[in-house]
């Protein structure tokens, strides 16, 4: 229903700034296009991608890439999606743009905006395994069945490595968390050794480290904030754990 993932859009005010904080944590840079009139970069661990832009955007914006959008847009309005933003014509960019019952943002595509990086998955950055982005929620069960219309498969709430719901999707995961655990949404790493990393990263961390989130042991447990705002959650243990 929604395409083929393309990438987190991440606002940013110093693309050459956030640029450099994730190539310090071991991403790859993707070779990107013209579309943007914006700077625009893509960052990528193999899993996730990052799409940088020194732009006004509502960020992280869940982007996919959908072809023959314009043809598209009955069936999304079918499920009752109320689009925020068309713009489809023969002569522009092909996108639209819609939120869940959260207000997280979504834009679909009619083309890739960047050439695929040859990075393996497997090759993790210092911040262990991307998870999910893990988005602020109080009514689970709306929000869920918003996705679940959209393609993704909900699993059980999970206690660890943080308390969520995981949302399976093609291409990129998501999570939902209480608001009482972050208000923000969260870029979720894991890795078994993550006290370890997170020693590491304090000696040569390229931003700041916070105590994590209410409810996480801050010994095993960290944010690593982006110069861009972006909190990442770095988890000690591995999905589905406990």
């Amino acid at each position: 229903m929604l395409g083929r993932f393309l990438e987190i859009g991440i606002a940013t005010p110093n693309i050459r700034a956030s640029v450099e904080f994730y190539e310090g944590l071991g991403f790859t840079q993707a070779q990107t296009g013209d579309t943007w009139p914006h700077p625009y970069g893509v960052l990528t661990d193999g899993r996730v991608c990052i799409g940088l832009h020194q732009s006004r955007l509502d960020s992280p914006a869940l982007t996919y890439v959908h072809p023959e959008l314009a043809g598209h847009l009955a069936a999304l309005e079918r499920l009752g999606i109320e689009l925020a933003t068309v713009n489809v014509g023969n002569e522009v960019f092909n996108e639209v743009g819609f939120r869940d019952p959260a207000g997280q943002p979504v834009r679909l595509l009619e083309a890739r905006t960047y050439s695929p990086a040859d990075r393996s998955p497997r090759e993790t950055s210092r911040c262990g395994e991307f998870l999910a982005l893990s988005l602020p929620a109080t009514d689970f069960e709306s929000i869920r069945r918003f996705w679940e219309a959209l393609g993704f498969v909900a699993g059980e709430e999970q206690a660890h490595p943080y308390p969520h719901l995981p949302l399976r999707g093609e291409g990129l995961d998501l999570a939902l968390h209480r608001p009482q655990l972050s208000g923000e949404p969260l870029l979720a790493f894991h890795y078994p050794a993550m006290p370890r990393r997170i020693a590491q990263l304090r000696e040569q961390a390229p931003g700041p480290l916070e105590p994590p989130p209410r409810g996480l042991d801050s010994r095993a447990n960290a944010l690593l904030r982006s110069p861009e705002g972006t909190a990442l959650l770095l988890l000690h243990g591995t999905a589905g754990a406990g």
